[in-house]
């Protein structure tokens, strides 16, 4: 019997997702709007000041939610001659604005809009004279107004939480998010990832507080009056985005890497887990240092978790900054460990930190390795198994969104910078990492990775210069990967068909490109086809680049499978025409977790089929857990006799199974699939499970 089925489609993907929906965190803010009309072309911003070097002297009004701040700023003319500095500042009140030659301040000109302050310079000067300018202000952030000085609340660059203390459930907090153009509303800076600089913040509290900033902590100082000033300095040059600072009640858990510092900031309430949520940190940082061939740059690594964050978390500069669902007890860590997000921030110190996109429509070079950065920590540390497994979140996440729009993932047409922030700059990019792996291979992949970062160390990029690198180490032209992955939109539809001929004895492969050629490009994919027979795998190495392919294979023997991208490292939509019978031999046979994977999804749809039913039945025990799930989820549609016969199981994987999700999903299944049979005694015991989904699984089924 033959059969037709979608490889991720719509409703099976739907489910899997919302089957795994704890698994994923949030990681940057998505506001989506449409491509602007009429707009061909957002490059990068042009550089005609460069700022060497910032000092931030600090204090903040917690009833009015101001910054009172001192800016001495160093800079110097890009390349043109120029007598004056505009910077970006949103909102302030300016005190006064002053030339500094060694201790003594000459007041200077300026006009201020409310956004731009532009500073008339006492002469003009060339790209090798550098100046320092002075600015007393204030920043009042509360008072921007969303829809008019900036988008939307989340805006602000700077969060004063809880500030009139009232609500005694919550801390007070101050912190701040600069990306994309925040940071701007309480300091003077240049807005744009293209332009760097070394920075000291001296930041004055009352001393019941913790401070946090980039690079290392100076030195501190009593002030006499009940307040602390502690200095923070990175020597290092970094995007003004990146510059962060926080204020609280935190308890500082320390850690470490090599001889550097890594501290776990916390509400002091959970500092106990502190380390088992963080303490894979120095591991992530040997790995990651050792597989780029590029040691951790900075000075230290801070991680501090907030109250009401606008985003799931942040890379700046030495110190990220995580949403509050990472305070977490040992129950919660059970349901989601939250490794991805911490292994995605930290990537970013090589991607986004150490080597910046230039522009936000090269956004991807930055978000499309911390994505990938995933996918190279569960490889390493749980094995390519429940890599893949990540690796399919992250396709379905972009095959399934509701922002299925053709935008190509290096844009310069976006309406609104924070349109970058989507599935296409993430997910999808993190899977064309991946395809650029697999097709260069892997010693030559990282040696590319090692010759990008330490050619454009503390630099800015475009997507070219990764491709160049690229280039250099394979010596290969590689454009047309770039150009059909990074610079077009859209993905592979690929209709696949497979035969055998016993006359001849062929196996043949016909390919179909069944995209819309006006929208999206004829993709050139290389790919892997195996041909199982007469109990061996013969591996065929083939390259897809026109509409419609027929490849043929010799095999003296009718293969049980012929098995289509083999490496499974395809971004594609697949639509696959396959016996039963090699259907069920890809999932007992097939080596990976995604050929397991699209064989359950085939099988699923022949639930008529009492072998299909049965294969379904054999997933309960699959060594993946969203593998098994998937099985638990379908014991509702298997008959009656058939369901008994794995009733002991079920009730056994609600108790045992290893991975929380897998219990809370087995006790779902035992109140659905089995409501007929006496399972209470399993609800009591599962009613005290450590693990929330479980707890929450239980009280649901006892409704």
């Amino acid at each position: 019997m033959k059969f037709k089925i979608f490889i991720c489609c719509h409703l099976l993907a739907a489910f899997f997702l919302s089957a795994c929906s704890t698994r994923k965190a949030v990681l940057d803010p998505v506001r989506v709007t449409e491509n602007a009309a009429g707009v061909n072309y957002r490059g990068s911003y042009p550089k005609r000041t460069d700022i060497i070097h910032t000092r931030l002297d600090l204090s903040f009004s917690w009833d009015s939610a101001y910054v009172f701040g001192k800016a001495t700023i160093d800079a110097k003319p890009y390349f043109y001659p120029s007598d004056n500095i505009v910077l970006d500042a949103r909102g302030f009140r300016i005190n006064s604005v002053a030339l500094k030659i060694k201790e003594e301040r000459s007041p200077l000109q300026y006009t201020y809009d409310g956004k731009k302050l532009t500073i008339k310079l006492d002469k003009q000067y060339s790209r090798d004279q550098k100046y320092t300018v002075f600015i007393d202000y204030t920043a009042m952030p509360y008072k921007l107004k969303a829809g008019e000085d900036i988008s939307s609340n989340d805006d602000r660059g700077i969060y004063f939480i809880n500030r009139d203390g009232k609500d005694k459930n919550k801390p007070r907090q101050i912190w701040t998010q600069g990306e994309t153009e925040c940071n701007a509303n309480w300091f003077p800076t240049i807005n744009g990832p293209q332009e760097k600089m070394t920075q000291e913040l001296n930041i004055t509290v009352a001393d019941e507080y913790v401070t946090l900033s980039n690079g290392s902590l100076e030195y501190s100082s009593m002030n006499g009056d009940g307040t602390r000033t502690d200095s923070w300095r990175q020597e290092q040059p970094h995007s003004t985005y990146l510059t962060m600072l926080a204020v609280g009640n935190f308890a500082i858990t320390k850690d470490k890497w090599r001889d550097k510092e890594v501290n776990y900031y916390t509400e002091p309430a959970f500092a106990p887990t502190a380390k088992l949520v963080f303490g894979k940190t120095p591991q992530m940082m040997e790995f990651f240092s050792k597989k780029m061939g590029v040691d951790y740059p900075w000075d230290k690594y801070s991680q501090i978790v907030v109250r009401d964050f606008v985003s799931g978390a942040m890379e700046n500069t030495t110190a990220s900054v995580f949403y509050d669902k990472l305070n977490m007890t040992e129950g919660e860590y059970l349901d989601n460990n939250h490794e991805d997000i911490i292994s995605h921030e930290l990537f970013h110190h090589w991607f986004g930190d150490l080597v910046t996109a230039e522009s936000w429509a090269n956004l991807p070079l930055n978000e499309s390795f911390a994505t990938y950065g995933e996918y190279l920590w569960e490889e390493y540390k749980y094995g390519r198994e429940k890599a893949d497994l990540k690796g399919l979140e992250d396709m379905l996440a972009y095959l399934n969104s509701t922002r299925q729009k053709q935008v190509d993932v290096i844009r310069y047409n976006y309406a609104d910078r924070e349109q970058m922030f989507d599935e296409v700059s993430y997910q999808k990019g993190g899977r064309i990492i991946h395809m650029l792996r697999w097709t260069v291979g892997d010693d030559a992949f990282f040696k590319a990775l090692n010759l990008y970062l330490t050619r454009n160390s503390y630099k800015t990029v475009e997507i070219n210069d990764l491709r160049l690198a690229f280039e250099e180490v394979t010596g290969q032209d590689l454009n047309w990967f770039f150009n059909q992955w990074f610079l077009a939109s859209g993905h592979p539809v690929l209709g696949i068909q497979t035969a055998y001929d016993a006359e001849k004895q062929v196996a043949t492969v016909s390919l179909q490109q069944e995209q819309d050629l006006t929208k999206t490009p004829l993709y050139r994919i290389p790919m892997a086809v195996d041909i199982y027979a007469g109990g061996k795998v013969v591996r065929k190495d083939v390259i897809l680049d026109q509409q419609n392919q027929t490849f043929s294979f010799s095999s003296p023997t009718a293969p049980e499978l012929i098995n289509v991208d083999a490496e499974k490292y395809i971004l594609a939509v697949k639509k696959e025409t396959k016996p039963l019978s090699q259907v069920v031999f890809q999932y007992k046979n097939a080596p990976l977790f995604m050929d397991r994977f699209e064989a359950v999804l085939m099988l699923q749809e022949n639930k008529n089929e009492q072998v299909a039913r049965q294969a379904m039945m054999d997933a309960l025990g699959d060594k993946n857990e969203a593998i098994r799930q998937i099985a638990l989820a379908f014991t509702a549609s298997v008959p009656q006799e058939e369901r008994m016969a794995v009733y002991q199981q079920v009730r056994k994987m609600a108790l045992s199974d290893p991975v929380s999700l897998v219990r809370a999903a087995a006790v779902t299944a035992l109140a659905k699939s089995f409501s007929n049979n006496n399972n209470q005694d399993i609800f009591e015991q599962t009613a005290k499970d450590k693990a929330p989904s479980v707890i929450k699984a239980t009280l649901e089924a006892k409704k």
